[in-house]
């Protein structure tokens, strides 16, 4: 079984080989939403404070940040199975751990690993995908891999009646049988790469370089959402400039390098990067001020809150497999052009709902968000993994994840600052400044249809 397959894996061994994928990636996913509606309880129990205890969530994201694309390169040069089967291995000894935490402190450093074993998740399912699926199905296996991700972020809120019935470690010691098949499934069937990254050696000190540069700004925008002072936040982006440029230039003369300068000059690449950081920052500018908005201006309750926020991934959900299909007839620059447009237009519909608005009235906008977004989705990341050489297809990989990641980072701190600035019309505005993202992340998208169709 270690021999690749030219063009996919056969049919019954490829069922096995998705599963293996859908399972590793909805529990990372999972892991990153569950711990927080369980943070109250969690902090209670750990006589923490509640400020103290958001590093439970921060350390686990941080993690991911720093490591995506140290783990994406280490997975070009190794083979993206093994990375894959480790960090399976990493997250449900941890997710062990996290349930076994007495103190804080504790549960923090269990989540920091906890985060590693994510990241070696997140770096290479893409990139594996491309080797599961033939070519002319990519499309297809993106729409999955999209679709989980969508239920896993929906269903992370949801999972807090396990509260209801057992104490918070089962929130962690779930991970345990499910990470388990997923490790049994990933050694019998998930593909060996063919071809492998030119690096003979892993670029520790661009590493260490890209830790400080995606944690110090992550940590920037962290803070500055949390109100730290602005003496601090403006240490964090003098470092944060300086570290940055040196690890830029330092890649730039890397014949492989660790942050995916080489990728970021193919025109479609880099604009499919551009596309996914604005509508990420879109969409967590919506579903952050969105609840606000509800409850502030509309006067929902906070379950109310929640039911209605639930058809913009259950629309995400129902749109991300069949834009995976359409991307094998349709340029995905028109697709994600189509898509994001239709997310700006809810946007701006949400943005204009009157104080007296029925449900039905709420429920539409949000279904045409979520919609839009899953048309965007899967043919975009279908677009930056098959751009991509082949043994590059790792660094492709960690480059999707980061981006997703420092959209959803920036648009949680601009809610922030638009909390600040405006104190009584935050909401509001944000959701304008959402539909604007998007309406810009359209146009971005539509500069892809000049573009030649990406061939393998």
């Amino acid at each position: 079984m270690d021999n690749q397959p030219s063009d996919g894996l056969p049919l019954p061994r490829r069922y096995g080989a998705i599963v293996a994928i859908i399972f590793g990636i909805a529990m990372a996913v999972l892991d990153g939403t569950i711990s927080n509606v369980a943070l109250p309880t969690i902090a209670r129990d750990l006589y923490a404070s509640p400020a103290a205890s958001i590093w439970i969530i921060n350390a686990y994201q941080i993690a991911i940040v720093v490591a995506l694309l140290p783990l994406s390169f280490l997975g070009d040069m190794v083979g993206y199975r093994r990375l894959y089967q480790y960090g399976l291995a990493v997250f449900t000894l941890t997710s062990l751990l996290c349930a076994f935490s007495d103190s804080l402190e504790m549960l923090t450093f269990a989540r920091v690993l906890q985060g590693l074993g994510g990241a070696a998740l997140m770096s290479v399912n893409t990139a594996l995908i491309r080797l599961i699926y033939p070519q002319r199905q990519l499309g297809r296996g993106m729409g999955i891999n999209s679709f989980i991700v969508a239920v896993s972020a929906a269903s992370g809120p949801t999972t807090a009646v396990i509260l209801s019935v057992a104490s918070w470690q089962w929130l962690f010691l779930v991970n345990i049988p499910v990470g388990i098949v997923a490790l049994v499934l990933a050694l019998r069937f998930l593909p060996a790469n063919g071809a492998r990254s030119l690096a003979s050696r892993f670029d520790l000190p661009g590493a260490v370089m890209n830790a400080l540069t995606f944690g110090l700004l992550i940590a920037a925008l962290s803070g500055f959402a949390q109100g730290q002072p602005a003496l601090v936040t403006l240490s964090e982006i003098a470092i944060l400039l300086v570290v940055g440029t040196l690890f830029i230039r330092r890649q730039l003369r890397q014949p492989v390098p660790l942050l995916p300068v080489d990728l970021l000059r193919i025109p479609l690449f880099s604009l499919s990067i551009c596309t996914s950081i604005l509508s990420f920052c879109a969409q967590m500018l919506a579903l952050v001020s969105l609840p606000f908005f509800m409850q502030s201006m509309l006067g929902r309750s906070e379950v109310e809150t929640g039911l209605l926020l639930t058809p913009w991934p259950l629309a995400t959900m129902v749109m991300a497999p069949l834009a995976g299909y359409l991307i094998e007839r349709v340029h995905a620059g028109l697709l994600g052009a189509l898509g994001l447009a239709v997310m700006a237009c809810g946007l701006y519909a949400l943005a204009m709902l009157p104080a007296g608005s029925a449900d039905m009235d709420i429920i539409w906008r949000m279904a045409l968000c979520g919609a839009g977004f899953g048309l965007f989705q899967s043919p975009n990341n279908h677009t930056i993994i098959a751009c991509a050489p082949r043994n590059r297809s790792g660094g492709a990989s960690g480059m999707l994840g980061t981006a997703r990641l420092l959209g959803q980072s920036t648009g949680a701190a601009m809610v922030a600052l638009l909390f600040n600035l405006f104190a009584t019309q935050g909401t509001h505005i944000s959701l304008w400044l959402a539909g604007s993202l998007a309406t810009l992340a359209a146009l971005v998208s539509g500069l892809r249809i000049r573009q030649p169709r990406t061939q393998d």
